[in-house]
């Protein structure tokens, strides 16, 4: 009797046991959350505040959200309240929250070990929307160099206007086109001014390299590499990068004029510049407002159709697998072009000569649907805990879940439960909805049968 149980129980021993293990979406989750505990951590430091007294572990959260989460909203000065240390923080998790969790690790493998695992080139490709796993190596070292080239490109111009122009002398100079070099490309929109670029509002050199380093952070790592190698050859252009260029120009062209044609009369904005920094001025918000959230006016100062208008390109936000925000141009562009299909009763949807796969169609309506859930959830929230109004508490979910940074001027004054709403809104939108939705599923739930077809009254 005894010989028998003990082979049942040897044979039970040796059944495969299921191990835990996160998925590559749970897994970036996971990095970022945890990136985000050590900066508030670090910001909690009595040296990294210049009172000598480290940041509240709320105040501390927020400011490490926004920064890893590259949107850029403080509810502290960034100049006078944190320290030199703080501040290099700040920089450090812009810098790798703006070239993704995953890519900094997978870089710093290969630094170390010379070479990467499978799993981490899963979830380097993963994050970066790279096509195939066997280049891994080379994105991640392309995403790198082009992000540091930039950066480097964006110190040159900088540094001479900080330095000598503006009086800063030349290592406070050369700090300050570091910092702004790295949080513009990265569309971080941090400034170490109290009243951001205001003061440079109508100063081209300074104005327009910070909108060139914003869009280009904003095109998405997949189209600088596609133009790196292909810029003269346009017809081999992907659908990805053609809808990202194409929708980047409309949107910058039509957000500018949008902007500069409402508030060219207003004394407390565009009103109070000549006319060609009237136009400086529109193009730079609508630069800003698209991803990084920089601002060279008082943005609580404009008209409220100029907020609403804002808010819309807010939310459409720039391109993917980069440091822009929003629910991306390829997301609105695909369900801007299932609409013409639909109305003109075409039985596909075909853009640029290629028909677009119908797993794009679900996906886009999915990320849509959960955004409007996320962004009107969250500002009934806001409404609730601060008694704000409605333009206001929209246009700060927004930005919050665009990732994009700019404010009415009531984000210092929220109280520290809409901070938290807002941390959260910053973490899921630079997340994605998709991506946390993938995370939290533990397993995909495979169907083996199909229910009968119907079709409901549509309209």
């Amino acid at each position: 009797m005894f010989p028998l149980v003990t082979s049942r129980v040897a044979a039970s021993d040796t059944r495969p046991r299921r191990s835990f293990r996160l998925s590559p979406a749970q897994t970036i989750v996971a990095g970022f959350g945890l990136a985000d505990l050590v900066g508030t951590g670090l910001l909690m430091l009595p040296a990294a505040t210049r009172d000598g007294e480290g940041a509240s572990f709320v105040h501390a959260l927020f400011t490490s959200t926004s920064a890893v989460c590259v949107t850029g909203l403080v509810v502290v000065d960034t100049e006078t309240y944190w320290t030199p240390l703080g501040h290099l923080v700040i920089l450090a998790l812009v810098q790798i929250g703006g070239i993704g969790i995953m890519v900094f690790a997978s870089l710093v493998g290969v630094l170390l070990a010379r070479r990467l695992s499978v799993r981490s080139r899963v979830l380097a490709a993963t994050e970066a929307k790279a096509l195939s796993l066997d280049d891994v190596r080379g994105v991640v070292r392309r995403i790198v160099v082009t992000s540091l080239l930039i950066e480097a490109a964006l110190f040159l111009v900088l540094f001479p206007s900080f330095a000598l122009r503006y009086g800063h002398g030349w290592g406070e100079g050369a700090w300050y086109a570091l910092f702004h070099s790295v949080s513009a490309f990265n569309n971080a929109g941090f400034a170490l001014y109290a009243d951001s670029l205001v003061r440079f509002a109508a100063d081209p050199w300074v104005c327009l390299p910070i909108c060139a380093a914003v869009i280009l952070g904003g095109l998405g790592f997949p189209v600088l590499m596609q133009l790196r190698r292909e810029i003269g050859r346009p017809l081999l252009w992907s659908m990805n990068t053609r809808l990202v260029l194409f929708g980047s120009v409309i949107l910058l062209v039509g957000g500018t004029v949008y902007i500069t044609a409402l508030e060219w009369t207003n004394p407390a904005t565009l009103g109070a510049y000549d006319p060609a920094a009237r136009v400086l001025i529109g193009f730079f918000h609508s630069v800003q407002t698209r991803t990084a959230g920089f601002n060279s006016v008082d943005v609580g100062a404009m008209h409220d159709e100029t907020w609403l208008g804002m808010d819309v390109l807010m939310f459409i936000g720039g391109g993917p697998a980069g440091t822009a925000g929003g629910i991306k141009i390829t997301t609105f562009a695909v369900l801007l072009f299932i609409l013409v299909a639909e109305l003109r009763g075409a039985g596909a949807v075909n853009i640029f000569g290629k028909r677009l796969s119908r797993a794009v169609h679900r996906q886009a309506i999915a990320v849509v649907l959960i955004a409007v859930g996320v962004v009107v959830a969250s500002t009934i929230a806001l409404m609730i805990v601060t008694g704000g109004s409605l333009d206001r508490m929209l246009f700060e979910s927004v930005s919050a879940f665009a990732t994009v940074g700019l404010s009415t001027g009531v984000t210092a004054d929220l109280p520290e439960a809409a901070e938290i709403i807002l941390s959260l809104l910053m973490f899921v939108g630079r997340l994605g909805p998709l991506t946390i939705g993938t995370a939290l599923a533990l397993r995909e739930r495979r169907v083996s049968y199909e229910f009968p077809k119907e079709r409901p009254a549509i309209g």
